[in-house]
């Protein structure tokens, strides 16, 4: 998915938030000990008394479940030092944490009912602290509601902390990932189902987020079908536009597996021969390009050579105003997180980062083309998770 926003909060997040989380499979708890234990030492380099989890994303990686945010306050206190972590949570809302094994990662579950004052037992859990970190996504009603209650503790971000940690992927997350990407990688193999004259965009999609589900996905996250003057949107979803014979059709598609690792893959696509005469040479640029920004891959280069790596072929060709994104964006239990692969990001990648390798070409009012694939960074190099083939894919009908 194109890297034009700040990532992390886009529908994914809003549909993980608006309902309970699906029971699914969490990492063994040897994995999930280890991580909560990281994330003490963490803190404490960061000189932060304690970090607190809210539902989402951060706290699937801690304890093996998302959970869900209402205005009821849940939230993982994990202390900086040798004090136990507590899950503060409505004793209504405790049965959705049933799976969870708090008793092996010594976590202690706190429970509250209506008309008492969970900001306060969060407090007095905290002890005095002077200093916590809030995550990224915790609703500015419990932020707030936490400020008040806890007078002078100076507030933070944990995102800067918790991403030192999720950014580097061991082997069973890279090994989700590499699930997620030959599942979304069967999806656009079946593109040839549906991508033809005469249906809309709106159809075309109905069909994709079927087929998401149906090779693997707990569902589809986005799915975007930009056809024609439509694909110079990197952000465009689905419209009632009519596919027309001559076509250039951007598809970028992806969503979750059962262990929360998400798929995120681009193809472009013609649906009989292009009707605009650049097409085959404006294509190849963007080929050229990220094939460049992937063969870039490796431990010791920074982000932003790869979104470099990228940027020349298509500026020497004469397209640098029409790639309006960076290159890249992390991906994990979030379609966008840290590391994001673009300019001024000198980040050095070191094994185990997975990120997308996305560059486009969008020309306004005519038609747009990206290639994406989620890359991971290995010991020497980088290993591709999507492997479907890069050319413009012209389908004839």
């Amino acid at each position: 998915m194109p890297g034009s926003g700040t990532g992390g909060f886009g529908s994914g997040y809003a549909r993980a938030m608006s309902r309970r989380s699906l029971h699914t499979p969490a990492p063994d708890v040897a994995s999930l000990r280890a991580r909560i234990n990281r994330a003490k030492a963490a803190a404490a380099k960061a000189d932060t008394d304690a970090l607190l989890i809210a539902p989402g994303s951060d706290l699937r990686y801690l304890i093996g479940q998302a959970g869900g945010s209402f205005e009821r306050l849940t939230t993982l206190v994990v202390p900086a030092g040798d004090a136990a972590p507590a899950l503060v949570l409505p004793r209504l809302e405790a049965p959705g944490y049933a799976d969870v094994p708090t008793d092996e990662l010594g976590v202690e579950m706190l429970t509250w009912v209506d008309g008492e004052d969970p900001y306060r037992l969060v407090g007095e859990r905290l002890g005095g602290a002077g200093r916590i970190a809030v995550s990224d996504t915790m609703v500015a009603l419990h932020v707030l509601a936490l400020r008040d209650t806890l007078g002078d503790t100076e507030q933070a971000l944990a995102g800067p902390i918790l991403r030192e940690l999720r950014m580097r992927k061991d082997a069973a997350e890279i090994a989700a990932l590499r699930t997620a990407g030959s599942a979304i990688d069967r999806v656009h193999a079946r593109m040839g189902e549906w991508l033809r004259p005469g249906r809309t965009e709106a159809d075309v999609g109905a069909d994709i987020t079927a087929a998401i589900v149906e090779e693997g996905h707990v569902h589809a996250d986005f799915v975007i079908v930009g056809s024609g003057p439509n694909g110079a949107s990197p952000h465009h979803d689905v419209s009632d536009r009519v596919i027309e014979r001559g076509d250039v059709v951007v598809v970028d598609i992806g969503g979750p597996i059962p262990e929360g690792y998400n798929s995120d893959s681009t193809r472009t696509y013609a649906v009989g021969q292009p009707r605009d005469a650049d097409v085959a040479d404006t294509y190849a640029v963007l080929q050229e390009a990220q094939r460049a920004a992937v063969t870039a891959v490796r431990p010791g280069a920074s982000a932003q050579d790869i979104d470099a790596a990228a940027r020349v072929p298509i500026t020497e060709a004469g397209f640098g105003e029409y790639f309006i994104h960076r290159t890249g964006h992390g991906i994990g239990l979030d379609v966008h997180e840290e590391p994001y692969i673009m300019g001024g990001n000198d980040l050095a990648l070191e094994e185990g980062m997975a990120f997308s390798v996305e560059p486009g070409i969008y020309q306004d009012g005519r038609w747009g083309a990206r290639i994406e694939d989620i890359v991971v960074v290995t010991a020497d190099g980088v290993e591709a998770l999507n492997n479907r083939p890069h050319e413009l894919v012209v389908l004839d009908q």
